[in-house]
């Protein structure tokens, strides 16, 4: 999982100062569950997801997604995985960068670290977002299924 600085400063303070994709943002609008998280080309491997628990543990997690503010709020309550619930601050850029800070009850602009992923496979009913993770020196794709709830 890419954690990163955020440097630059956007109209929703996220990492990207590229143009937002609005369509994009828009589509993913709404209530989402995590269907599946899979490593394509790759056996299993352990992946702690958004500093937060095991990559496995969000299959099953909610996400809610409100475009017009770009935040939202994710939970975990998956059995044997840790419970986690926080509002979350995301954006959609025109290159497909999906850029997402968990913000854990504090103000965004407080919160200086986040997340890089990709969209991919975007349809009205669901989307993956894609992290690239280095894995013994190999990159390594890890793909969260979301579908709509």
């Amino acid at each position: 999982m890419k954690k990163v600085l955020f440097l630059c400063m956007c109209v929703i303070a996220l990492a990207s100062c590229s143009s937002l994709d609005q369509k994009s943002q828009v589509g993913i609008k709404g209530n989402w569950t995590i269907s599946q998280v899979s490593y394509p080309g790759s056996d299993y491997i352990k992946v702690t997801s958004f500093d937060v628990a095991d990559s496995q543990c969000f299959v099953g997690s909610s996400w809610k997604f409100v475009s017009n503010n770009n935040t939202g709020e994710m939970s975990l309550a998956k059995a044997g995985c840790p419970s986690f619930t926080s509002p979350i601050v995301w954006s959609v850029t025109k290159e497909g960068a999906f850029t997402l800070k968990i913000t854990e009850g504090e103000k965004a602009k407080r919160v200086s670290q986040g997340y890089y992923l990709q969209v991919r496979n975007q349809t009205e009913n669901s989307f993956q977002l894609v992290d690239k993770v280095n894995v013994g020196g190999k990159t390594v794709d890890v793909v969260y299924q979301f579908n709509r709830m």
